[in-house]
Order: structure tokens, then sequence, then C-alpha cells
């Protein structure tokens, strides 16, 4: 199938991915006056006397705002906030598939981090969750941060976090296959963008290993007046014994490579100078940093990627609906890193002794239990970390 021209074809047709119902009707002046006015009115009053009924009486609860400024769309780049809507749509369509969760696609017109902030902020009565998408980096670290600061709602970056989630799941599987031993990994992760942070940052909670960043411009090195803010922080933290030198330096040796950055970064050379059972993830998309069969080739011994055609997909999908559904189900006030951490094991947990294999570290992403099994996880972890409000 030519997927760009099918797809085309049926955003035409459906005019949208989304639309509204109604979970009654009206038929009745009754029904009208329950409703709407007067009855309206009695459910209005009790929000005024106690907020929290917000969550009870409308559909708040269940309902997450899928938000982007168009700057980091797919691989497109910064395309602006209404070409983004289609993925908006989209994203909130694998929301209401996967977790039962309502969502609503808001692109801000907007690049100035304080304003996007605000306009947030100020809607945050609204949702139960915000789920950021698709902004650039370095601004949508801070763009985070102060929306995690000023908001009582679980606030997400899906881009950052979600990724990492699934990347670390898929790891902590192929570790297991590869006979090699947590703690003692050689991980290069090459592009140090919003993903690579967040990946090396939850790896490195993890404990999974010495963790090496990388740009375009060779291993992190935090006195680079290049870097930004977060990738000088990042660059402080890890690569233990002070490596230097460029991405090929970097990967040998290297027990895992995960690449999020640009389309044949990578050499079947670079992935030969790699320790023995090698694990690859070049997620690279649509085009990876290696194609599967040429690290293969190269003598990778376990290779994931962001793709549906090969296997071990790497996919955010496998991760956002289930966070979200427990965060939402216990009200949390935060998604914070021991709901990630657990949801990553929990995700890993879903491939069992007798399945696992070089080519099934990770479920499917069309896997329905996933969702149900990382909320449950993710909401426990809420509890015990004091952000959930019910139980």
């Amino acid at each position: 199938m030519d997927y760009a021209k099918e797809s085309l074809r049926l955003h035409r047709q459906w005019k949208g991915k989304l639309t509204s119902t109604v979970k009654m009707k009206i038929a009745t002046r009754d029904d009208l006056s329950l409703a709407y006015t007067p009855g309206v009115a009695q459910p209005c009053l009790e929000i005024q006397k106690d907020i929290d009924q917000s969550y009870e009486l409308t559909g708040r609860g269940n309902c997450v705002a899928v938000i982007t400024d168009g700057t980091a769309v797919l691989g497109l780049g910064d395309i602006g906030p209404e070409a983004g809507m289609p993925v908006m749509e989209g994203k909130c369509v694998l929301f209401k598939e996967f977790g039962g969760i309502d969502a609503i696609p808001l692109c801000i017109r907007s690049k100035d981090s304080d304003e996007i902030v605000n306009i947030i902020a100020a809607l945050a009565g609204s949702f139960g969750g915000i789920n950021l998408e698709d902004i650039a980096a370095p601004r949508c670290f801070e763009i985070e941060a102060k929306l995690k600061e000023r908001c009582d709602i679980p606030v997400f970056h899906d881009d950052q976090h979600g990724t990492a989630i699934v990347v670390a799941a898929a790891l902590i599987n192929a570790v297991k296959v590869c006979g090699k031993e947590m703690g003692q990994l050689k991980i290069v992760i090459n592009g140090a963008g919003s993903a690579g942070i967040a990946i090396a940052q939850l790896l490195a909670r993890m404990e999974f290993g010495d963790i090496v960043l990388c740009d375009r411009f060779g291993i992190l090195d935090g006195d680079d007046s290049r870097l930004n803010e977060a990738q000088r922080a990042m660059a402080k933290a890890t690569n233990r014994h002070q490596q230097r030198g460029t991405l090929r330096d970097a990967i040998r040796q290297a027990d895992v490579f995960i690449g999020v950055s640009a389309p044949n970064a990578v050499d079947g050379e670079m992935i030969s100078s790699m320790a023995d059972h090698a694990i690859v993830f070049p997620m690279a998309n649509p085009t990876p940093e290696i194609m599967p069969d040429e690290a293969k080739q190269a003598g990778a011994y376990i290779v994931g990627t962001g793709r549906s055609d090969y296997p071990n997909q790497i996919n955010n999908v496998l991760a956002f609906p289930g966070i979200f559904r427990g965060a939402l189900d216990v009200r949390a006030s935060d998604i914070n890193e021991a709901m990630e951490i657990a949801a990553a094991k929990a995700l890993a947990s879903l491939v069992s002794d007798e399945e696992r294999s070089v080519d099934y570290i990770i479920p499917s992403a069309l896997n329905r239990d996933v969702a149900r099994v990382i909320a449950k996880a993710v909401g426990e972890a809420a509890i015990a970390t004091n952000v959930a409000r019910i139980r």
C-alpha cells in the first residue's frame, strides 16, 4: 500500500478523525431541562462549593488535552500548528482506542514558551491531564517544567518520557535475551534532543550502566558552548569515563546503541566494533540510523526500530494510553519518575520468559492488554508516591 497516498485520500474523506458524541438524548422538554437550563445550575453550584466535584459531575476526569505548537511534528520539523493537527487528532484516536480516554487536540499559534505555558495553565481546569506533543527542544523542557509547577493535573511530554519508557522496557528484555548484566552496560545514545535526553535520564535512574550521549558534533562535552542547558546537565551526569570523540569513537565496544537522530547516521563498520551480542535500537523514522538487515549482517544480536514492518517495534502507543489511564484512575496530580519506571517494568513483563527472543522483546502495539497492565502499575506507583488523590 502507498500509505501517503491512501492516508491523504482518507483524510479528505474523513475531514478529521474525531467527532463529538453525547451520552444522553434530547427528545423531550424534560430532557432539555436536565441537560441544560434550569437543571444544569445545580451541578454548577456543587462544583462552586467543591472544585473536585468537577471530576464527578463533568467529563473532565476522563479527558486529556493533546497540545502542540507545531515546531517538531514527527520527522517534518517546524511545519506550524495547523499542519500538526492531523498528528494530534491521530494521537487522540489512540488515547480513545487503547486507553478509553477522551482527548482533545489543541494546536497553539505561538513559539513563546511563557505564552504557551500561560495558555495551557489557564485551560487546565477543563482537563484531567495534559499531553504535550511535538514541541521542539530545548523549549519543550522549559514548558513542561513550568507547567508541572503551575498545574495540579499530570503534565507529560510523550516525545520525551513515552519514548524513554518504551525503550527502557525493550532494553530490560533485550538484556535478558543477550545474557548481559544490568548495571554493567555501556550504552550509546545518538541524538541529544528531547527524546535522547529523556532516555538517558530514565536509563540512568534505572541503573542500566554507563551512558554516553552524542549529538551531530560527537560525544557531548559539558563545556561546549553550543549545548543547551539540558544537554550540558546530561553531559555532566553521564559518560563516567569521560570519553571524548565522535559517535564512531563512542560506539566502539558499546553493548547498546540507541538512535533518536537521523537516517543513516551509523554504518556496518560501527556496528561491527560494538561488543558481542550487541543491542541496536536505530529509531529514526521513517529511515533509521541503520537498516535492521544491515545491522544484523554487521553483527548486531538484537535490533529494534520505530517501524512496524520489522520485529521489535518501539512505539509510544505502548506507553501513553496506559500511563494516562492509570494516572486518571487515581486522579494523580503528577506523572513522576516512579510512575514512569513502573510503566516500563509493567510493559516489559508482558513478554513472558517463554516468549522472549531476539525478535520479540516488546509487545505488539496492537496488544489490548498493554494499557490495562500499565495503568494498574502506574496507579499503584502514584499511590505509593503520594500523588494520587483517590484510591
